[in-house]
């Protein structure tokens, strides 16, 4: 598991623009974002969930049951150690009973390249580069459609645990 936010401000990248046509990318600077929580599974399955405001404890509570209800009781988490998995909610969720069949491994710390998910970021941050959304909803949409893109791609997920170096 992992989260990350996305802005409306894009990611500007090279592009294929003939020359001395530099393209223009209308944006508009502010602080709002979307922001997400993702799982992936060694079989290619990817969860996510988004919401506009930053994740926390509780939303990582509400996922780990979303991911209990859909991939069963027992599961194996490798997070990262970031303070929203220590916090409170977080830990009374894992010490009561419906959490005693998640068992959780975090990562050490400083090393993304040990999370599969970092996997995730990357390509969704790539598929969205050059996008420039005017407001939430359509980066919403354009998150939404790229999540979709790689859903659709369970051979690239299941690479994202080998570049890790778990397969």
């Amino acid at each position: 598991m992992d989260e990350a936010g996305f802005q409306l401000l894009p990611t500007v990248v090279r592009t294929y623009a003939p020359r001395s046509e530099t393209p223009v990318l209308p944006e508009t600077a502010t602080r709002e974002h979307v922001s997400m929580i993702s799982g992936v599974t060694p079989a290619g399955t990817l969860w996510t969930h988004s919401q506009d405001e930053s994740i926390k404890g509780p939303a990582v509570v509400r996922f780990l049951m979303h991911l209990q209800r859909h991939l069963g009781p027992r599961l194996l988490v490798a997070w990262d150690r970031a303070s929203i998995h220590r916090g409170q909610p977080v830990e009374q969720f894992l010490a009561a009973p419906p959490a005693d069949g998640i068992e959780v491994v975090p990562l050490p710390g400083y090393a993304p390249e040990l999370n599969p998910d970092e996997g995730v970021w990357r390509y969704l941050k790539h598929e969205l580069a050059n996008v420039s959304c005017q407001d939430l909803p359509q980066l919403r949409r354009e998150l939404r459609r790229a999540t979709e893109r790689l859903r659709n791609r369970p051979d690239l997920i299941r690479s994202f645990f080998a570049g890790a170096g778990y397969g």
